[in-house]
């Protein structure tokens, strides 16, 4: 294998890293990650190549020189840039797009905004309300929870992403939704306390991670899929542990 060979080699195997580091960081299943990139890899004839994926990180190594490691820290689920990546690789194995243009596409899916604030926060009100809906709260749980949802999408968007830890978010966001909750109800605004607070902290819920962590062990990844379960375990105990809290300090307060 001469020189270009290597670099054209080194190039595919780059676009193939990168395809996977986008839909990995946005939420996507392992296998898919693994089988999106074996699809590139062989379709440019690449048959010695090896894709190591975990829960946050894709071991790369291919021919005699090419290897590569990438750590990919989970920002949050954007499902957009899973299906845009996917439908990349698709569209490189139909021959659709040369590795210039593939590069170009990989550059814009990278730069897709996500969802703008306001769009975020109207989305967890209507979580919010229907959740709560669904485990049997009544109108004003329903409007209390969705305002309480949209109070603790408006901290997580302004404070928590900003200046804490991921595990002091969950708790302090599951603190705030638990009090408006808690205030809503002692103001008539509201009848079932439970309802309500389920719907508030629905959007806090783990749920893309706790899925994929099951789907990850049933592929018999286990590696991933337990260290996705045991993260979305340590958010609904964090969560609990927030909603506990001001239970203790309303029972201290009142003596109810």
């Amino acid at each position: 294998m001469n020189h270009s060979d290597d670099a054209r080699m080194d190039e595919i195997l780059d676009v193939t890293t990168q395809i996977g580091h986008i839909m990995l960081e946005n939420g996507a299943e392992i296998f898919r990650v693994e089988e999106s990139m074996e699809r590139i890899s062989h379709h440019f004839g690449i048959d010695d190549s090896h894709f190591f994926v975990l829960s946050n990180g894709i071991l790369t190594s291919g021919g005699m020189n090419y290897s590569n490691m990438d750590f990919i820290p989970f920002k949050g689920t954007q499902l957009e840039k899973v299906v845009a990546a996917n439908d990349l690789s698709r569209g490189i194995v139909e021959g659709r797009y040369t590795l210039a243009q593939a590069r170009h596409q990989i550059e814009r899916i990278k730069s897709m905004p996500p969802k703008s604030n306001l769009v975020q926060v109207l989305a967890t009100a209507i979580g919010s309300s229907s959740f709560c809906a669904i485990f049997g709260g009544d109108l004003l749980d329903c409007a209390a929870s969705a305002i309480a949802g949209m109070i603790l999408w408006t901290f997580i968007l302004w404070a928590g992403t900003r200046h804490m830890t991921k595990i002091s978010n969950n708790i302090i966001g599951s603190l705030i939704a638990a009090t408006c909750c808690l205030i809503f109800q002692q103001l008539g605004f509201g009848h079932h306390l439970a309802n309500m607070i389920i719907g508030a902290t629905i959007p806090l819920f783990p749920g893309v991670s706790f899925t994929n962590g099951i789907r990850d062990i049933a592929n018999e990844d286990y590696l991933s899929g337990m260290t996705r379960m045991l993260d979305a375990l340590m958010v609904f105990f964090c969560l609990s542990l927030g909603a506990c809290l001001i239970f203790i300090v309303h029972n201290l307060i009142t003596g109810s």
